[in-house]
């Protein structure tokens, strides 16, 4: 009886030491996987505040809590399921939709520094409508726009792990989609309520308060600025380097035989040589990334002009 009882208990610290293994795992892959979304995640930081500009104050977090909900359900109800299938069925379908979706992050960066170049800066800023209406409007049209920023991360996610276990692969996913919505709406709610908690501490008696106060409010035009310019360059290069990787896998080597010889030639360099690496492999993707996006954006202006050519 008692040998009995010692070797149930040896099994149930082997399940147990497993299960904590498979913890470590998921963890980790989940890790990995966000962090090769760290571009698209970038832009939906950037991108996400100015739907709640022109808004009642006291409805902003309670509009980004609603934008929070929807972007979870776009993830795990409708890009997960369609993602797993696919990743079980035609794992090569998944390369060439990643590529795809590369394709628009090198598209979407480029039309922003086209837009900056003419001096136009409404293609950044989401159109807020006014009246009864304007808070279901905004929320709709936030998560639309989500949909694609999170398909895009779901796949990027999904091709790292994509030779994972099929359960193994769906609990790393959820795990991804729940803590990218987390981290990116928490900091676009700490974004948008930044000026409200500067004005907060401007307002008070210590002298140091209303400094850091007066630096919050005045820093939070800067700070959008920056996201924005961040995320662009973060969309060139996620994406320029997922066309580079998913030519190679699909058969293209020459590129990407270019890029590795280059990056040869300097990792060994002493203490400076993995930096060098790695900016050479930014560099080069980002390029890449830009090249795409302006090919795109000259079809896509070109179809627009012959478009409205053809409607008058």
């Amino acid at each position: 009886m008692a040998g009995g009882l010692a070797g149930l208990l040896d099994d149930i610290a082997a399940l147990a030491k497993l299960a904590a293994a498979s913890i470590d795992d998921v963890g980790a892959a989940a890790g990995r996987a966000s962090a090769k979304a760290a571009g698209v995640v970038v832009d939906d930081t950037a991108v996400t505040p100015a739907y709640v500009r022109g808004l009642a104050a006291e409805r902003e977090l309670p509009i980004i809590k609603r934008i929070a909900l929807g972007s979870l359900r776009n993830k795990l109800l409708l890009i997960l399921p369609i993602a797993l299938v696919l990743s079980a069925i035609a794992p090569t379908l998944v390369e060439i939709i990643l590529m795809l979706g590369g394709t628009y992050l090198c598209f979407e960066g480029a039309e922003k520094i086209y837009h900056r170049l003419k001096h136009d800066d409404s293609h950044d800023v989401p159109v807020v409508i006014q009246g009864p209406d304007a808070e279901e409007a905004t929320i709709k049209g936030a998560i639309r726009t989500d949909l694609i920023l999170s398909a895009e991360i779901m796949v990027i996610a999904l091709k790292e792990v994509i030779d994972e276990g099929f359960l193994q692969r769906a609990i790393i996913l959820v795990v991804v989609a729940v803590v990218i919505t987390l981290i990116v709406y928490g900091v676009v709610a700490l974004i948008v309520k930044m000026d409200d908690i500067g004005l907060r501490l401007a307002e008070l008696e210590s002298t140091s308060s209303q400094k850091i106060g007066r630096t919050m409010v005045m820093g939070m035009p800067k700070l959008l600025s920056a996201l924005t310019v961040i995320g662009t360059a973060a969309m060139l290069w996620v994406g320029g380097h997922i066309l580079l990787v998913g030519a190679d896998e699909l058969g293209w080597h020459a590129p990407y035989d270019f890029v590795h010889d280059l990056e040869k030639k300097v990792e060994d360099i002493d203490g400076i040589g993995g930096l060098l690496a790695w900016l050479i492999n930014t560099g080069i993707s980002a390029l890449i990334g830009l090249i795409v996006g302006a090919i795109v954006v000259a079809v896509v202006s070109r179809f627009r002009s012959k478009s409205n050519d053809d409607s008058h």
